[in-house]
């Protein structure tokens, strides 16, 4: 049984939460394309619609838990439940669970960081 901290709270629709996700998606082609990158370079490494839902119910159950971030276990657990909570989205989170890192090449920092 799942407990509080682990279960994120439904608190929209799929289609809202794929509509809010979208916005944000375009807000960050918005700024990759007014900082001068070229879109042919960048749009692959963006997440996808349904992987920015993912983040924004991972960030509300984090929110949730006083903002602790989670260990590798609760991740895991926090992600399947969004899985099993939203069925529509189990590819999207099982390709983030697969990521061996945990930032991906769209984060700013990692591009920062990268040589």
């Amino acid at each position: 049984m799942a407990t509080h901290d682990e279960a994120p709270q439904r608190r929209a629709s799929l289609e809202l939460l794929r509509a809010e996700a979208a916005e944000e998606r375009a807000v960050l082609v918005q700024e990759r394309l007014r900082a001068g990158e070229d879109p042919w370079e960048f749009m692959e490494d963006l997440p996808s619609v349904d992987e920015l839902v993912v983040f924004i119910l991972r960030a509300e159950n984090i929110a949730a838990n006083g903002g602790a971030r989670p260990n590798a276990a609760r991740h895991y657990r926090v992600l399947r439940q969004i899985a099993l909570d939203y069925p529509p989205l189990t590819a999207a989170v099982w390709r983030l669970i697969g990521d061996e890192s945990p930032h991906r090449r769209w984060d700013a920092q990692v591009r920062a960081d990268a040589p």
